[in-house]
């Protein structure tokens, strides 16, 4: 029998290799061998739908809304095909952020059997697009995007650096109150962590971050292509919240960052973590109480973060981020074409 400490070393050398060979394995490599593997399982017709150059203007035309797109469906993959649609999309988002989509795309059959059938050309889990920008690998310049009704990740890789906004999830209901899976709230990180904020604010705060005793009926920025809110930013500046309501305000932070994968979020906790805060703010419109409709913001100038849950009676949740200068990979591109010349 071989000595503890024989073995002790053997398990350290087997762990050291194990990490040194987790590190060689980059996001912008996982995602490149996952497109591949999944656009080499296309026939040419699926291909054809499924890609187009990365300086298509589609690149940019994204949505959330129940429509028909651009890209490879769901229901037009095999079973096999999917699988690795699904690996490409893991290779973006975290584990969280994997099983939000994945429910999300399944509360289409929950909305279909409440509408009783009436949406079954709006209301089909199949109903969701990928797209492949470009030709991946992992230090090219490319992108992918998963897309359909309340889901729509972006991705784009530039010399091996990712961008993953725009980032949209979305909720209806936001909480599944009949049938079998009543209970089910997708997105109840994003929506309860905002109201820890709100909650924990005492009265001249909460006159601050209340603009709007009236909820938004919707997210500012919509589908747009550049995001953007028209004015000063107003709210509550972070600068005048305490140290535990700052820690509150920076776990909503944190729940959209955490919802994608290695590279991408601790790009954006390190962003988060550099923007001052006298110039972040955190702002909320409509009712106080849990329950009613109402709309939450928080704005750096580096990002933008909106949840709001207002229609079908406050039980319809979208939110999204959105970096500024960083959509589509937009500040990645700039860098690299001034690297270039």
């Amino acid at each position: 029998m071989k000595p503890v400490w024989y073995r002790a070393v053997a398990l350290g050398a087997a762990a050291i290799l194990l990490t040194a060979a987790y590190k060689r394995a980059e996001q912008s490599s996982v995602m490149a061998d996952t497109a591949n593997a999944f656009l080499a399982s296309l026939w040419a017709d699926q291909k054809a739908k499924a890609t187009y150059t990365f300086e298509d203007d589609q690149r940019f035309d994204w949505h959330f809304i129940p429509k028909l797109r651009k890209g490879l469906s769901f229901g037009e993959m095999q079973p096999f095909q999917r699988e690795l649609a699904t690996a490409m999309i893991a290779a973006g988002l975290s584990q969280q952020g994997l099983i939000k989509a994945e429910t999300i795309m399944s509360l289409d059959q929950v909305l279909l059997l409440a509408e009783q059938g009436a949406g079954a050309n709006r209301r089909d889990p199949d109903n969701y697009y990928i797209t492949v920008f470009g030709t991946p690998a992992a230090k090219g310049t490319w992108g992918y995007r998963l897309e359909g009704h309340h889901i729509a990740q972006n991705f784009t890789i530039v010399d091996g650096k990712i961008a993953g906004s725009p980032s949209f999830f979305g909720s209806n209901p936001a909480e599944v109150r009949v049938g079998p899976r009543k209970g089910l709230r997708v997105l109840a990180a994003e929506d309860d962590a905002g109201y820890e904020v709100l909650e924990s604010l005492d009265k001249a705060q909460q006159e601050a971050a209340v603009v709007d005793k009236t909820a938004l009926k919707d997210i500012i920025t919509m589908a747009s292509r550049k995001a953007a809110l028209g004015g000063a930013p107003n709210g509550l500046s972070a600068a005048k919240m305490t140290a535990a309501q700052y820690d509150k305000l920076f776990t909503v932070i944190e729940t959209y960052a955490y919802n994608m994968a290695g590279m991408i979020a601790e790009q954006r906790i390190e962003l988060a973590k550099k923007q001052p805060k006298d110039a972040t703010y955190f702002a909320w419109t409509g009712d106080i109480a849990r329950g009613g409709p109402h709309y939450y913001r928080i704005q750096t100038p580096a990002f933008l973060i909106e949840l709001d849950c207002t229609q079908d009676k406050a039980n319809h949740i979208h939110s999204v981020w959105r970096d500024y200068e960083g959509d589509f990979g937009l500040d990645l591109l700039k860098a690299h074409l001034a690297a270039s010349h």
